[in-house]
């Protein structure tokens, strides 16, 4: 059996906010290409997202949050939901196959077809709150998969990893205060969207880190901090918010990661994937915008996913 799923969907490609946009077709593009360039395509079982249906992006946004993204894509042009997101008439389906990719992912996980799945998708997801787009998402797609898991496969206990550099607003705004999910993450602040730090929900555990901070300081607080509160609350699937945007080479932020750090985080997640829920992860693709850093962190992921 092939351990880990690769889901992406051509049309997560089409989506294009203009030029200059540094969330650009090209990030997937860049991704596959340094796959192959690595030998490391045939170790995967590819599968096409399907679309996210009304039912399955309801349990987490609201019925006017997704009428009005609907109702906003355009036939001709790029027109803007706010100053860093737009759309095109791609983005509608793209962002649909991109919440449908977790859910895809949960499914295959769910019935051990897979052990695991990462989704290459794009729009990303975490800034995308209950009732707004922003930052680059339309709909949340991590949010989208771990309420599937919860109401489909009836799992009691998610946990959702987010070592994105940006803190993933949306993704706590769909899920603060639900006892069945447990939210760790990281994130650069004071950074955009200035959130996370001002009295999280109990099920929050929001690390704020400075400008500037190292592989050596991102494990001490997956170490000391994420590890026992996710052994504690003893999840039955992990999802992980895979933004690569805090590799020192993006200019997006200022954190120094390094492929070896997303490596060894992605280890540790396993670890606790392997003790409480039968192994099961499902990791998206958030940010990461230097290619080549994007690219090679994502290989350095994948690699440690299917234990390559």
């Amino acid at each position: 059996m092939t351990s880990t799923a690769f889901i992406t969907h051509r049309e997560c490609q089409l989506h294009d906010m203009g030029s200059y946009h540094p969330e650009a077709p090209d990030r997937l593009t860049a991704i596959s290409d340094h796959m192959i360039a690595q030998g490391l395509d045939s170790y995967f079982a590819y599968h096409e997202a399907p679309l996210a249906t009304l039912q399955q992006l309801g349990r987490v946004h609201a019925a006017t949050h997704i009428a009005h993204v609907k109702r906003a894509s355009p036939e001709l042009g790029i027109v803007h939901l706010d100053p860093d997101t737009a759309m095109n008439r791609h983005t509608l389906q793209a962002a649909l196959r991109a919440a449908g990719a977790g859910v895809l992912a949960v499914d295959l996980v769910m019935t051990k077809e897979v052990q695991n799945a990462f989704c290459a998708v794009r729009p990303p997801g975490h800034h995308a709150e209950r009732n707004a787009a922003m930052g680059f998402c339309f709909f949340n797609n991590i949010a989208v998969a771990a309420a599937h898991a919860l109401a489909a496969h009836k799992l009691s206990r998610v946990a959702v990893i987010d070592f994105d550099v940006h803190h993933g607003n949306g993704t706590e705004d769909c899920f603060k205060g639900n006892e069945h999910v447990l939210m760790v993450s990281t994130f650069q602040h004071p950074f955009y969207p200035y959130s996370g730090t001002e009295h999280p929900a109990a099920n929050m555990l929001n690390v704020p880190l400075g400008r500037g901070a190292d592989g050596e300081e991102f494990r001490r607080v997956v170490s000391d901090l994420w590890m026992p509160r996710l052994r504690a609350f003893q999840p039955e699937m992990l999802f992980i918010s895979a933004g690569f945007d805090a590799h020192y080479e993006d200019e997006m932020g200022g954190l120094k990661l390094l492929e070896k750090d997303y490596a060894w985080v992605t280890e540790q997640v396993k670890q606790v994937a392997d003790e409480s829920a039968q192994g099961r992860i499902v990791s998206m693709l958030e940010g990461g915008y230097s290619l080549s850093a994007l690219a090679r962190s994502v290989t350095a992921h994948l690699r440690a996913l299917a234990d390559i």
